[in-house]
């Protein structure tokens, strides 16, 4: 399926890792159920690149975990990167976080591309990225989609899928850009909020509209 000429906005050069297809940015909050809207696009053919995934393959990297050792050598269990641990560091000082994202990312491009030539003539990608926004990728897509639910609904499925108190979801929430915000900045916004039918039709209705070949 080919995205439709009127919503390809970028050129090569100016998108993101020069990809030669259109690319669409794929995001949403904690429990918008991004993740559910990704699957289903891939399960409809769709080539799709997770960003969550390629960071886990460079933690996976001996490269990677050489750099922690080094410059962290208390997250560093039986050879292996305690996450936990990891966390605590990364949080805990800024200048720690610049540090590990500034190597992570790094990596990205290279992995970004082993996971877009896995796919044989691709006329679209779509980037599943959490942090489309956060980290200015937004401006570096042809397309921006949110898949969005409202706050109470995110509370609720955090609490019933993590076993979480209605406080600590909140307190999650509350040091993340809201999905309101994320909805306003988007090109297109896909909700979530009821059943899975109510999603699988939205779905169906996002490929119609911007979409040829379907």
């Amino acid at each position: 399926m080919k995205l439709k000429e009127e919503y390809i906005s970028k050129e090569v050069n100016t998108r993101l890792y020069q990809t030669p297809v259109p690319v669409i940015g794929l995001t949403g909050g904690i429990a918008s159920g991004k993740s559910t809207v990704s699957k289903k696009l891939e399960e409809k053919g769709f080539p799709i690149i997770c960003a969550d995934a390629l960071v886990h393959q460079i933690y996976d990297m001996e490269e990677t975990k050489n750099f922690i050792s080094h410059h962290f050598p208390q997250v560093i269990n039986n050879s292996t990167i305690d996450f936990k641990k990891l966390r605590e560091v990364f949080f805990d000082k800024p200048e720690n976080q610049s540090l590990i994202e500034k190597f992570i990312y790094k990596k990205m491009p290279q992995k970004y591309f082993e996971a877009y030539q896995s796919y044989e003539n691709a006329e679209v990608v779509i980037y599943d990225v959490p942090l489309l926004f956060e980290k200015g990728l937004d401006k570096l897509v042809d397309l921006k989609v949110c898949v969005y639910a409202p706050e109470n609904v995110q509370i609720e499925r955090i609490t019933k899928r993590d076993g979480s108190s209605e406080e600590l979801a909140k307190n999650i929430l509350s040091k993340q850009m809201s999905s309101e915000e994320k909805k306003k900045l988007s090109d297109v916004v896909i909700n979530n909020i009821k059943s899975l039918e109510d999603l699988d039709k939205s779905l169906n209705e996002f490929i119609r509209v911007y979409f040829s070949g379907n």
